[in-house]
């Protein structure tokens, strides 16, 4: 169940989400492997997955995205 949520998001509109699992979390987690799993294997398309607890490279990947919005590169 945790790491559906980047697809429901994804399936529901056209920017990109930047996913991002937890070590701690709903039902058997598994320190986090059992999130980054569910969301590696999501079959919406438009989905950045980072590593377990990588909130940093989230942000970093946030940031180029805007990057490319600034300098016209991608359409918002």
């Amino acid at each position: 169940m945790e790491g559906a949520l980047p697809s429901v998001i994804a399936g529901m509109i056209d920017i990109p989400v930047i996913a991002v699992p937890t070590s701690v979390g709903y039902g058997a987690s598994f320190g986090g492997i059992s999130a980054l799993l569910t969301m590696l294997n999501s079959c919406c398309e438009g989905i950045t997955v980072v590593n377990i607890d990588n909130g940093f490279n989230a942000g970093y990947s946030a940031n180029q995205i805007n990057r490319l919005i600034a300098k016209g590169k991608l359409q918002k």
